[in-house]
């Protein structure tokens, strides 16, 4: 029999219908303090604007017993849309279909979803909130990880990715994560590798879901997670935020937003804000947001590594990244941690488009047996690497302090920094000069009637000599040295200049860095 229209379209409904779920999974969901797969998704772009694919994708029914446990769509909506008015494709897994779970067609909608935004050069965003591996469906659903995985590497460098962690994230599913460029995750979500209850049974070790691989945990301690947020609608705020710095593809500039800020403005408080006295702290953050639009700045890796700021602004309505050592932690020294976010982030601005702005005042690398055990002398590497490497735009300003091998790893004329300037307050030097003088005139100052009229006499001459700026200007080393009001002005000036840069590495497959 022929069947109308109608008849066709009533079919249609029905199949949708039974993959959005019902009232009892969306209050289940509510129940956990979590949005639904689909709220997520209208949160996430512009009203009306998401288009979903593989809407009536089902799993191979002879994976499972009886055939049943999932529905139309298999657990995940795929699509694409508008975020910000630009084109964006995402993936939102469906906690309430067999808890979120990974299967073969599950993963083969996230990994097109991936090749499409790859092809047409537009971010992804995964959403997770997933149970893991579908255990019914064995070596399909392993593979299905695999797939994605190699998607991830696939797309890496070519088009922003962004993990949003909003549930549970545990065994393999950690790994598309930690590939991506940025992970974000609310309060009350959670990843690692093995859960509680294996680490008891096989260490012996009584650990929470929170200790174990909370928001916290990750945003604190171990550096996997770039932003911590409170609830799905804070975390896909921020999302959306992120998007604004970043542009479509690595063929794309970033977003530029017309200034109302004025380029010519000057920034007398830095001269407040930053004491001359080398031993007195401040923070860093109080010199970026002097010297960017608006005092608008979006950090990165907030919790993590406190001695090493990073972070997207704009200077004239252009996207910057700023990377910035912060004399409140540590003194400002560099350290394990401190050196793989700041290389991490580096690669990402040069990845896609951003000119990096570095403002320095650091006493040198932090000692110690633990980071040398810890291997800070190949993580320090890797942020040498990365400084060389880059081809974008990359301005230097010295504040105050820059010694030792701190002064050559970050973006120094040796590697390739495009213009250096320093503060008249600056010290470019070896070491301070109480810790020269210490070493090159210990026996003068004991032989001294006076020793400590002696020592404060040559510290003030190894001040005058050899810990300032000139020296460094004198050798071309340095561009110039301005007053602390006219950084902003000159920064925006030289970025002027560089954004024209051309810079092409020599021929090869690709370079070996420390790792």
């Amino acid at each position: 029999m022929i069947k109308d229209m109608e008849s066709y379209l009533q079919d249609l409904h029905a199949r949708r219908t039974l993959g959005a779920g019902t009232a009892k999974d969306v209050a289940t969901q509510h129940g956990k303090n979590r949005l639904t797969a689909r709220e997520r998704i209208d949160l996430l772009f512009d009203s009306g604007t998401f288009t979903e694919i593989d809407t009536l994708v089902l799993p191979r029914h002879e994976s499972y017993p009886g055939g049943k446990g999932s529905r139309p769509g298999d657990g995940v909506i795929t699509g694409f849309g508008l975020v910000n008015g630009r084109r964006v494709f995402a993936s939102s897994q469906d906690a309430s279909v067999m808890g979120g779970s990974l299967g073969e067609m599950h993963a083969n909608k996230i990994v097109k979803a991936m090749q499409m935004a790859l092809k047409y050069g537009c971010p992804f965003i995964a959403i997770n909130d997933s149970g893991g591996a579908r255990i019914q469906e064995g070596v399909d659903s392993m593979g299905g990880y695999a797939r994605i995985f190699d998607a991830n590497c696939e797309a890496s460098g070519v088009v922003p990715q962004l993990s949003v962690i909003m549930g549970p994230c545990a065994g393999g599913a950690v790994y598309s994560p930690a590939l991506t460029d940025f992970v974000f995750m609310t309060a009350n979500s959670y990843m690692f590798i093995t859960g509680p209850d294996v680490v008891r049974s096989v260490m012996q070790e009584d650990v929470s879901f929170d200790d174990l691989g909370g928001g916290m945990m990750h945003s604190q301690e171990s550096g996997v997670c770039h932003f911590l947020t409170g609830d799905d609608r804070d975390c896909l705020e921020r999302v959306r935020q992120l998007l604004s710095y970043l542009p479509s593809n690595n063929q794309d500039d970033p977003p530029y937003v017309p200034p109302i800020d004025d380029p010519e403005r000057r920034c007398p408080e830095l001269k407040e804000i930053v004491p001359t006295d080398p031993h007195h702290a401040y923070d860093v953050r109080e010199v970026i947001g002097s010297i960017v639009d608006d005092g608008a700045f979006f950090e990165v890796h907030q919790l993590w590594a406190e001695n090493m700021v990073v972070g997207f602004a704009r200077l004239n309505g252009y996207v910057v990244g700023i990377v910035a050592n912060q004399p409140m932690v540590l003194a400002g020294c560099i350290d394990i941690k401190a050196s793989i976010k700041a290389t991490h982030f580096i690669r990402i601005c040069d990845a896609y488009n951003v000119p990096i702005i570095t403002l320095q005042d650091v006493p040198g690398f932090l000692p110690g047996r633990d980071q040398e055990l810890g291997g800070i002398i190949r993580n320090g590497a890797r942020m040498i690497y990365a400084y060389s490497e880059a081809t974008v735009p990359k301005l230097l300003v010295i504040l105050r302090k820059s010694y030792g091998g701190a002064y050559c790893v970050m973006s120094s004329k040796g590697l390739r920094g495009d213009l250096i300037y320093a503060w008249p307050n600056a010290e470019i030097a070896v070491m301070g000069a109480e810790g020269a003088v210490n070493i090159l005139f210990r026996r003068d100052v004991q032989a001294a009637e006076d020793p400590e009229a002696k020592r404060r006499e040559l510290v003030d001459d190894y001040q005058a000599k050899f810990n300032n700026p000139y020296v460094a200007a004198a050798r071309g080393l340095i561009d110039d040295v301005i007053d602390p009001a006219e950084t902003r002005r000159i920064l925006i000036r030289s970025l002027q200049v560089t954004m024209s840069k051309r810079e092409r590495h020599v021929a090869r497959k690709h370079g070996i860095s420390p790792m």
